[in-house]
C-alpha cells in the first residue's frame, strides 16, 4: 500500500541528493582545470603524431620493429633483462615501444638490448633489458663488433628524432624511424655527430603535375608520371665513407617519404603517394606535414631533361 513519506526519510533523501550534487560538481571543476591547465599540444607535435599514426597503419605486419645485431647500448635500465625473458628480439622491441603512450608523450624506454644467440648467451639468452638514453640521437654504446652476443635498438616517442635538412629554400624536417630501418638511420646519426654534410645536396626535381593533387592522391586516369614527383639527393658527404645499406623496411612510399635510392647514399622524398611502386625502397624517415611545401618549392625550380636507363628526368 502506497504511503506519504515521513519527514526524517524527506531529510535523509534530501541529503543524498545534495551530496551526488556535490560530487558531480568537484568532478566537473577537475575536468574544467584539467583541460585549462594540461600543457598544449604543438602544432609540429600534432602533425607529427598524424605522421607516426600513418605509419602505424602502413606497417600491418610489425616489420617496424628492427635492430643492429652485434651491438650493445648502454644507459640507465627500467626494466632488467635478469628478470625479463622473451623469445625475440621483436618481442623485445615491442615490449619498449608498449611503454610508449600512444604518441601522447615521449617514451619511458626508447632503447633495448637483447640476447638471441643462444650458444653465446648461455643463462642470458632471451634477457630482454628496456633501458632510457640521455640522448636518444647520441645512444651511448657500450660494446660493438662480431664479439658483441647482443642486439639492440632504438624507438624514438614523440617529440623525438627529429632532424633538420637545412636548404637555401627553408629547413625541412623528418621524423627518423630507427625501429624500421636500424641501419640507415646508424649511418644518419654518423652524419650528425660529423658536425656537417659537405658534398650533400639534391640533383633531381619534379613535381607532381597533373597526376597527383595537393594531397598527394593520385589522379584517376591520370598516367603516373614523368614527372614523378619527388626530389632526388645524395647523403654522400665528403670525407664520411658510406656502406651499402642492405634493403630494412620498406613500407608503401608515402607523401613526405625519405627513402634510399637502391643502397644509397642516394635518396629521394617524394611528393606523392605511389601506390604503383612496389615495396622496394627502404624508408628511413617522413617529413614533418607542415615542411612539404618546401619539398613543393624545390620540386618547382627550373630543370633540364635528361634520359636515365630510359626514363625521362629532370636534373
Amino acid at each position: 500500500m502506497g504511503r506519504n513519506q515521513t519527514g526524517p526519510e524527506i531529510s535523509r533523501y534530501g541529503f543524498l541528493v545534495l551530496f551526488s550534487m556535490g560530487i558531480i560538481s568537484c568532478c566537473m571543476v577537475y575536468l574544467c582545470f584539467s583541460a585549462l591547465f594540461r600543457p598544449p599540444i604543438s602544432s609540429t607535435e600534432f602533425l607529427e603524431s598524424r605522421v607516426s599514426i600513418d605509419l602505424k597503419r602502413e606497417d600491418t605486419n610489425g616489420d617496424c620493429c628492427r635492430g643492429i645485431v652485434h651491438l650493445e647500448l648502454w644507459g640507465g635500465a627500467v626494466k632488467w633483462g635478469s628478470e625479463f625473458k622473451v623469445n625475440s628480439s621483436k618481442d623485445c622491441c615491442l615490449a619498449c615501444k608498449g611503454m610508449c603512450s600512444d604518441d601522447s608523450g615521449p617514451c619511458l624506454c626508447d632503447s633495448w638490448v637483447y640476447c638471441g644467440d643462444k650458444l653465446a648467451c648461455g643463462d642470458q639468452f632471451g634477457e630482454c633489458w628496456l633501458k632510457k638514453q640521455k640522448d636518444t640521437l647520441e645512444p651511448e654504446q657500450r660494446a660493438s663488433g662480431d664479439h658483441v652476443m647482443w642486439t639492440s635498438g632504438v624507438i624514438y616517442g614523440r617529440g623525438e628524432g627529429i632532424v633538420g635538412f637545412e636548404t637555401q629554400y627553408g629547413t625541412f624536417h623528418v621524423k627518423l624511424l630507427p625501429d624500421c630501418a636500424p641501419y640507415s638511420i646508424s649511418y644518419v646519426l654518423e652524419l650528425l655527430a660529423s658536425r656537417h654534410c659537405v658534398g650533400c645536396h639534391f640533383y633531381r626535381a619534379e613535381s607532381r603535375g597533373k597526376s597527383w593533387d595537393p594531397e598527394g592522391n593520385h589522379i584517376e586516369n591520370a598516367p603516373y608520371g614523368p614527372p614523378f614527383a619527388l626530389i632526388q639527393g645524395t647523403l654522400g658527404a665528403y670525407g664520411t665513407v658510406f656502406k651499402d645499406i642492405a634493403t630494412e623496411a620498406c613500407p608503401t612510399i608515402r607523401r613526405g617519404s625519405v627513402a634510399w635510392v637502391d643502397s644509397g647514399p642516394e635518396f629521394f622524398v617524394s611528393l606523392a603517394n605511389h601506390d604503383e611502386w612496389s615495396r622496394a625502397y627502404t624508408v628511413f624517415g617522413l617529413v614533418l606535414p607542415e615542411d612539404m611545401e618546401i619539398i613543393e618549392r624545390i620540386a618547382q625550380l627550373p630543370a633540364k631533361l635528361e634520359v636515365w636507363s630510359n626514363i625521362n628526368v629532370a636534373v
